[in-house]
């Protein structure tokens, strides 16, 4: 494989796609909450620690470097 210019590879794109499903996902979460104004366990426990995983993941993806 030849040396690319460009910053990130394919792998680093999958990664940051699949961080904003994670993100996504843990907005949906907090969305599906049933208390008023989402103050139940999943508005306020359970969907911001999957957003805030999706956004390490995030880092994880820029971050990613193949080492051949």
């Amino acid at each position: 494989m030849k040396d690319s210019k460009l910053p990130f590879t394919k792998k680093n794109y999958q990664l940051m796609l699949a961080g904003i499903a994670v993100i996504v996902i843990g907005f949906v979460i907090i969305g599906l909450d049933q208390q008023p104004h989402g103050f139940g366990i999943m508005g306020l426990t359970i969907g911001p620690i999957v957003v805030l995983l999706g956004f390490l993941f995030q880092f994880y993806a820029i971050f990613y470097k193949k080492t051949s």
